[in-house]
C-alpha cells in the first residue's frame, strides 16, 4: 500500500477515534449530571475535561501521522528495464583481470549495479574501484549515473 493510501486511511480511523470520545464524552456527562449531587463543583466534571483532552490530543496526534503520510514524498525507486534485443558481444580485449570481472559482474547484474555493492562483490576498496570505473568509463564500455548518495554503473550496449 503507498504512503498516501495509508495517510488517508490513518486520517479516517482518527477523524472517527474523535466522534467516539465525544459520543462517549456526552455520555459520561449524562450520568454525572444524573448521579452526582454535588452539582458542578463535582470533581468528576473536571476528571472528564482531563480524559477527553488526553483522548483528543491523541486523536490529534493520529491525525497528524496521517497528514505527514499522505504529504510526504514516495522514496524513488530505481526500475532498470530489461530491453530483449540482441546482445552485442563486447570486446573485452585490451582489458586487464579487474576490468573483465567488472563487465562480467555487470552482465549477471542485468547490465547495472551500485557501485558500492560492486566495490563489495569485487572485494577491492573505494580508490581502486573509482580508478577502474574510470578506466572502463574512458574505454566506453560503461557509464556511472548519480542517483542520491550513490552510484549505479550501468554496462554500455
Amino acid at each position: 500500500m503507498k504512503n498516501k493510501n495509508v495517510g488517508y486511511l490513518i486520517i479516517g480511523i482518527s477523524i472517527i477515534i474523535v466522534f467516539i470520545i465525544l459520543l462517549f464524552n456526552n455520555g459520561l456527562k449524562e450520568i454525572v449530571d444524573q448521579t452526582c449531587s454535588h452539582g458542578s463543583s463535582c470533581t468528576m466534571y473536571d476528571t472528564i475535561a482531563i480524559q477527553t483532552w488526553l483522548s483528543l490530543s491523541t486523536a490529534a496526534l493520529v491525525f497528524i501521522i496521517g497528514l505527514f503520510l499522505v504529504f510526504t514524498k514516495e522514496p524513488e525507486r530505481i526500475i532498470i528495464q530489461k530491453v530483449k534485443e540482441k546482445k552485442k558481444k563486447l570486446n573485452l580485449k585490451g582489458l586487464d583481470n579487474d576490468e573483465k570481472k567488472v563487465i562480467k559482474i555487470l552482465q549477471k547484474e542485468n547490465n547495472a549495479i551500485f557501485q558500492k555493492t560492486l566495490m563489495e562483490q569485487m572485494e577491492i576498496g573505494k580508490v581502486k574501484i573509482t580508478r577502474l570505473l574510470d578506466k572502463l568509463e574512458a574505454k566506453q564500455l560503461i557509464e556511472r549515473k548519480r542517483r542520491g548518495m550513490n552510484n549505479i554503473v550501468v554496462l554500455n550496449n
